[in-house]
């Protein structure tokens, strides 16, 4: 599987809170890990880091048995989450400066093909296959509660003054419960995982323009991330893109 990693500050802010990162083991298993982070005084980039590397870490350690079977990855899976979403919960209460702090986060766990995604939040996870595109999670976020209950239009939504208000996020209450999502990767698919500052900015089809040609996988994700910039780049813009297809 070919990858690319991009985490770029926009420009706006003057700090990026955002985290993604891909990581592999030697016995195949494979994780992408996106978080979001925001609240507290400037604290995100706490919570996003903290997401980031407890997963890594928990990660390395698990054993390949625990892995054996999809109900066990998603047991642990489960249990790694909660265990992330503790940490910083407590670690918010325990420092001043973190108060109220969180995090989305996508953790998208392969075996070869197979993939299982653990999503808190609203970043996302798209997937790219047979010339379609299929947008695989669900907001946790107020605007899109109205969007599913029919009270305000796709294009009301885009611009919603509300948009940015999460409904979930790691870190913000003592558990949480995680949305789960199963996908076979064919052999000319593509997963990408962004956070809202791309997804704010591109619509399905651009991102399909740029991701369906046959150039590096790794100029792909900088033109995504460009092209968010060319459209205000208010937030912070990251992204993971995984392929099963052969690059150039």
């Amino acid at each position: 599987m070919n990858f690319t990693v991009e985490s770029d500050i926009g420009l706006k802010r003057k700090i990026n809170e955002d985290r993604a990162a891909f990581f592999e083991r030697p016995d195949h298993f494979k994780l992408a890990i996106l978080a979001d982070g925001m609240g507290g005084h400037n604290a995100g980039d706490v919570a996003s880091e903290m997401a980031i590397t407890e997963m890594h870490r928990l990660f390395k350690l698990v054993d390949a048995e625990d892995f054996a079977s999809k109900q066990l990855k998603l047991e642990w899976l489960r249990n790694a989450v909660s265990h992330i979403n503790q940490k910083i919960y407590q670690y918010s209460l325990t420092h001043e400066n973190c108060q109220g702090m969180g995090t989305t986060m996508i953790a998208a766990l392969l075996d070869e093909n197979e993939c299982l995604i653990s999503h808190v939040g609203d970043s996302r996870v798209y997937h790219f296959a047979d010339e379609e595109v299929k947008l695989v999670t669900r907001d946790h976020s107020y605007v899109n509660i109205l969007l599913e209950n029919g009270e305000i239009s796709e294009e009301e939504a885009i611009n919603h003054p509300q948009k940015n208000f999460i409904l979930k996020a790691l870190g913000t209450e003592i558990s949480i419960e995680p949305d789960f999502y199963e996908l076979t990767l064919s052999n000319e698919a593509y997963l990408l995982i962004c956070s809202d500052g791309l997804s704010n900015k591109l619509t399905t089809t651009e991102m399909a323009t740029i991701i369906t040609p046959r150039i590096s996988i790794e100029e792909k994700g900088k033109k995504l991330v460009q092209l968010a910039n060319d459209r205000g780049g208010e937030d912070n813009i990251s992204l993971i893109l995984m392929t099963t297809v052969q690059e150039v």
